[in-house]
């Protein structure tokens, strides 16, 4: 069976975050690991050499892949803020709707800025991504 390539790993989130070149990503990008740490009671890990996740549990797909994968997660990309929401966006259509300037595809939020949504939308957009995957892979 193939494994997710994506693996927690023991580099320093602090020190990731802190590299992030774009002095507003950066700024985003750690008031998202402190919301999503307040939101899942857990503390950041890093996953591959970009990814910043919280929790994880255990992914096995009808191809047989399967793998570990974080609870809630985040990546600071080039152009975007990467969320990955799971579960896809049909269920959270509502939150969507009220969250502000975003775009998404699968499971990923992808947000320019923190500026351009609204914060308690996106934490409950969080939360409830979080919840479904607790219920899911209880």
């Amino acid at each position: 069976m193939a494994e997710l390539k994506t693996k927690q790993t023991n580099a320093s989130v602090e020190k990731f975050l802190r590299r992030i070149s774009d002095p507003v990503k950066r700024e985003d990008s750690i008031k998202v690991a402190a919301m999503m740490a307040e939101i899942t009671g857990e503390k950041p890990k890093m996953w591959g050499p970009s990814i910043v996740g919280f929790g994880s549990h255990h992914l096995k797909y009808a191809s047989g892949r399967e793998g570990d994968w974080p609870i809630a997660a985040f990546s600071p990309r080039k152009q975007n803020l990467t969320v990955y929401i799971m579960g896809g966006f049909e269920r959270y259509e509502e939150l969507t709707k009220k969250l502000g300037k975003h775009s998404s595809a699968k499971s990923c939020l992808y947000i320019k800025r923190l500026s351009d949504v609204d914060i308690p939308t996106l934490k409950k957009l969080i939360s409830e991504s979080m919840k479904y995957m607790k219920k899911k892979y209880a």
